[in-house]
């Protein structure tokens, strides 16, 4: 009871900060920052107690809560963490002071109600990863909506209105047609089995007809893709980022684009199996187009943020790629994919904040030579650089190595049997990482190097609080690309039930899967005791 009470606390200390906010002045502005630096610092320490009492061993929830509020419509307070979510909520735990740190210089007005809409935005993310229950997982997803569209709307760049705007109809309406399936598929449930609930282990049980599926994965998946998002629905993305505060920018890449990824690993594909293998030609179609798309849109770049803003829609494509692999290292990979990218791209989207402050311009033409007159910030800016590429010992690497292993394992079988489209896109995804090393190569030449040029000379390096920032994101980035053994091992037990549950046959009448077009085939799910990615690859 005490470590679900405890995850209670972590989901929860955010409103609590919010609440300590209202006691202090609105213009004492240094109280306010060190006081929402410590409430997140606190989440975060709390956050890595969970992490580290995770039992790998354990199947199913662990610091469960779960509390009836609306019993006569099966809807719960439940909550809990699984190898699902753990690392993500780890994630979003550990982005938390570094965006309320990176903000310190950067917002200077109405600062009170910035960080009061950073708590409610954490909040809502926290709530979304460790929701068990679907009606509660759709409030919480609607309720980012909210601080998100303040962030941008009143904090953000010259087009923020018109960027707040398009987010907004973008969200709402994948969400409104969500809202219809989760109607539909809990009136289904009822129907079927007499059970009216919400409850995600529920739900799983539920048998619906292929066509019903399809229509409900759309509807889902649609609410998801915008939210990764998956091209060609991404043009809303690079709009939010450049006219976002540089925490904003964080908090959309590092946390909110993991909501869509996070929506179909646990909700999209495991509800709706038939459908998804009926399907995965083209989802693994459009992964691949992602890829390759989102980094040739990188490339041809001026704008800093835009640059990192493509490569997101890059870097996701991996994920949703390992996804439909249904490979034991596939699925893991796509898991590390997603912490991994939070991670970088963070990182990436605080140095465009940092050398902003100082330069006060996004444009990549007014820069050059920086690695001499800003040498601490080009060695972080490179290291960053060389994670976002996949260098090996980075977490980059470990992600995308896993998810591309993964997919040429899941598609070689076909390829044997004569079926050649699976093993092509897969091969296409490799593009990715050259294409990738391209334009970021090419971003950092044109920024570190050559002729030094600045909009404004002399620029002051790094300070202390910038360095401790960056300092976090880099060992994280190593920690995870060097050790990946204890997150893979965390994570082993919700890949294989992604499996099996995707795997798995639950129409309401017999129906056939086609077996002449590309289609990935359903792994064979071993009876034997789980062992790590590591022992299953060797």
């Amino acid at each position: 009871m005490a470590d679900a009470t405890l995850l209670d606390l972590v989901l929860f200390l955010p409103l609590l900060g919010v609440a300590a906010l209202v006691a202090i002045p609105s213009l004492q502005h240094d109280a306010v920052r060190r006081l929402s630096l410590g409430v997140m610092v606190v989440q975060f320490l709390l956050t890595a107690i969970l992490y580290f009492h995770f039992d790998v061993a354990a199947a199913g929830l662990q610091f469960e809560t779960r509390l009836p509020w609306i019993p006569a419509w099966g809807v719960y307070y439940q909550i809990g963490l699984d190898g699902y979510n753990v690392l993500l909520v780890l994630l979003t735990a550990f982005l938390g002071p570094l965006v309320v740190a990176g903000a310190f210089s950067a917002i200077t007005k109405d600062v009170k109600l910035f960080y009061a809409m950073i708590f409610v935005l954490q909040f809502a993310m926290m709530g979304t990863f460790v929701a068990q229950d679907l009606f509660l997982f759709y409030l919480f997803w609607e309720a980012m909506l909210i601080p998100m569209f303040l962030i941008i709307g009143i904090w953000g760049g010259e087009r923020r209105i018109y960027a707040t705007l398009k987010f907004v109809l973008y969200t709402a309406f994948g969400s409104i047609l969500m809202l219809a399936a989760v109607i539909y598929l809990v009136l289904s449930l009822n129907a079927t089995t007499g059970i009216t609930s919400f409850a995600f282990t529920d739900l799983y049980k539920a048998e619906l007809p292929l066509h019903v599926q399809t229509l409900l994965l759309a509807a889902f998946g649609l609410s998801f893709a915008i939210k990764v998002p998956i091209v060609p629905l991404h043009t809303w993305l690079p709009d939010a980022h450049v006219e976002a505060p540089t925490a904003g920018s964080v908090v959309l890449a590092g946390v909110l684009l993991k909501m869509g990824t996070y929506g179909f690993m646990k909700l999209g594909f495991p509800l709706f199996p038939d459908a998804t293998r009926e399907f995965t030609p083209l989802i693994m179609s459009l992964a691949v187009l992602s890829i390759i798309y989102g980094a040739c849109l990188a490339w041809v770049q001026t704008d800093i943020k835009k640059i990192i803003a493509y490569s997101s829609i890059s870097h996701l494509g991996y994920v949703m790629l390992g996804l439909v692999s249904l490979d034991l290292i596939g699925i893991q990979g796509a898991i590390i994919q997603m912490v991994s990218h939070g991670i970088v791209a963070g990182g990436l989207f605080l140095l465009v904040g940092m050398i902003y402050e100082r330069c006060h311009t996004r444009e990549l033409a007014a820069y050059g030579g920086l690695a001499k007159l800003l040498p601490a910030y080009a060695v972080f800016f490179a290291v960053l650089t060389l994670a976002s590429i996949g260098l090996p010992t980075t977490s980059g690497f470990t992600g995308e190595f896993l998810v591309l292993l993964g997919a040429f394992k899941a598609t070689w079988p076909q390829y044997q049997q004569g079926v050649t489209m699976p093993l092509l896109l897969s091969a296409g995804a490799v593009t990715g990482v050259v294409l990738g090393a391209l334009y970021m190569l090419s971003f950092a030449q044109r920024f570190l190097f050559g002729p030094v040029k600045a909009p404004h000379q002399p620029v002051v390096d790094l300070g202390l609080r910038e360095k401790l920032i960056l300092v976090s994101i880099v060992i994280a980035i190593f920690a995870l690309g060097l050790f990946p053994g204890e997150p893979l091992s965390k994570t082993e037990l919700a890949a294989r039930q992604y499996q099996q549950l995707v795997a798995s046959h639950r129409t309401g009448t017999s129906m056939a899967l086609r077996t002449d077009g590309p289609v990935l085939p359903s792994p064979a799910i071993p009876d034997a005791a789980p062992t790590t990615v590591t022992e299953t690859s060797r």
